[in-house]
């Protein structure tokens, strides 16, 4: 009679269910792989949203409103910049839908366009205002050009005389500034500056480096090093409206 020995050691199958382990390697795989987040237009930063924002209407021509604020720039030749607050500055025109375009045409009313004057109470100069009776005043002579509502992109024109004065005693001809102002990238010779596209609340930062020619005043010419560059940076806002 054969005899059978038992272990007391239980058999185990070996076949476990999977599901659990399946689970934890899922799991330890999704701890592991980097994480992607997405975000939606209404969580862009502001200043990338589009123009469309800005509730432009969808007339085919309409009224567009500009105004420049503080924290602004002014530089000539390779001396530092003017701190600049242009608080006040305004200016009203016309804007007109390109057909097959994201691109809309404005044109600013000269008669309509101010922009302040640079003071001892408007403009610093290494930290110190500027001194007293020293005055430079900007007569625009063109103001005009694009702005892209898709992307927030701007390029203007920009045309204007640049009077520097001190009291009744002494006033040189007008340094000639013809540039374009852009919300992308200025950059020149001895100059450069880069802009910010408009926000969703119209809001923008333009830059322009232009280069001054010769005047017909001696010391004007010795004191800039004319010809020389000259960068404007100036904080504005856009306003649209139906006409």
């Amino acid at each position: 009679m054969g005899s059978q020995i038992y272990s007391p050691t239980p058999q185990f199958s070996s076949q476990f269910p999977k599901t659990k382990s399946r689970q934890v390697s899922s799991y330890a795989s999704l701890q592991l792989k980097p994480r992607i987040s997405i975000i939606s237009s209404q969580q862009q930063p502001e200043s990338t949203r589009v123009v469309t924002e800005t509730a432009i209407p969808r007339t085919s021509t309409f009224n567009v409103d500009f105004k420049t604020f503080e924290a602004c720039k002014l530089g000539i030749s390779r001396y530092p910049d003017f701190v600049y607050n242009a608080q006040g500055g305004t200016g009203t025109g016309t804007g007109k839908r390109i057909e097959s375009s994201n691109e809309i045409s404005i044109d600013f009313d000269l008669e309509k366009l101010y922009i302040p004057p640079l003071t001892s109470a408007t403009a610093k100069f290494l930290g110190l205002p500027l001194p007293p009776f020293l005055k430079i005043d900007i007569e625009p002579e063109l103001l005009k050009g694009y702005v892209n509502q898709e992307t927030g992109k701007v390029n203007l024109e920009f045309k204007a005389k640049f009077w520097f004065s001190v009291g009744t005693i002494y006033r040189a001809p007008p340094l000639l500034v013809d540039t374009l102002l852009t919300s992308e990238e200025s950059k020149g010779r001895i100059r450069e500056g880069r802009g910010q596209r408009l926000n969703g609340g119209g809001k923008c930062k333009l830059v322009g480096v232009a280069t001054v020619e010769p005047i017909d005043d001696l010391f004007m010419n010795t004191f800039l090093s004319l010809p020389t560059e000259c960068l404007a940076n100036m904080n504005a806002k856009f306003s649209f409206s139906s006409t």
